[in-house]
């Protein structure tokens, strides 16, 4: 049975938090926010330092400098702007992790700025171009624009699908604010994520298959009961003897 990474956006508030403390309890990689959507500098090192104890991969959750708008709002950036935004994050992340002995190991754009990736070739280039060298993998939608842009520069990429959000028939995630977005049940999410681990699709809003292969399954730890949700992908996974594994870790 292949293994499964499984991920979640964490460090989003200003202060470290329980529930995402608890949700790292669960996962084996976690984007952390850089300050540039959500939280900053203290809610940093405490998410790192609690990453290091648990074993848990630290990665860079980049994104369009909008705090005001959660880096949900597709801004139009120029490159030499977005180029310098993403390195200022994944510098600020590397400062606050080394102090607690941890290492910065994959990028994974937040909001707007992943979806742009996924579909803007000159996005997604402007942002692996400027992590060449820094970072080995980037987490992204799967075959999406950041796979060509990425293996220009000798980035890796680890597909990613999500558990607890909506599919439309283009294997694409439904919009926030239609129907269908949020996947909140936690066996809803637990089977979901099975799906994708072992079954490599999911079922979308209007009931067709929608094959997606991916290596790392998301869990939004801004989502209430996200602690519950990943309790039950656990749960299902180990039920399907499905391995869970970071993909830092463990190449596959």
């Amino acid at each position: 049975m292949p293994a499964i990474d499984l991920n979640a956006d964490l460090a989003e508030h200003e202060v470290w938090t329980e529930d995402d403390a608890a949700l790292l309890d669960h996962v084996t990689s976690a984007s952390l926010a850089c300050g540039f959507h959500a939280g900053g500098a203290g809610v940093m090192r405490a998410a790192a330092a609690a990453c290091v104890e648990r074993g848990v991969a630290i990665g860079a959750h980049v994104s369009y400098r909008d705090r005001d708008g959660f880096g949900r709002r597709d801004l139009d950036i120029g490159p030499d702007r977005l180029a310098t935004d993403v390195v200022a994050q994944w510098e600020a992340l590397v400062t606050e992790a080394a102090v607690v002995g941890g290492t910065v190991s994959f990028v994974k754009a937040h909001g707007a700025l992943y979806s742009r990736m996924a579909t803007d070739p000159e996005v997604a280039a402007v942002v692996v171009e400027a992590l060449a060298g820094r970072c080995g993998a980037v987490v992204a939608p799967p075959a999406s624009a950041v796979a060509t842009a990425a293996g220009a520069v000798g980035i890796r990429v680890v597909a990613e699908g999500f558990c607890d959000r909506g599919y439309d028939a283009r294997g694409l995630l439904v919009p926030r604010d239609r129907a269908g977005a949020l996947v909140e049940d936690p066996d809803a999410v637990g089977a979901r994520a099975l799906a994708l681990a072992v079954d490599r699709g999911v079922t979308s809003v209007d009931g067709s298959w929608v094959p997606l292969d991916v290596r790392t399954l998301c869990i939004h730890g801004d989502h209430p009961g996200a602690v519950s949700r990943a309790r039950a992908v656990r749960a299902a996974l180990a039920r399907a003897g499905v391995p869970v594994r970071s993909f830092v870790a463990d190449p596959w």
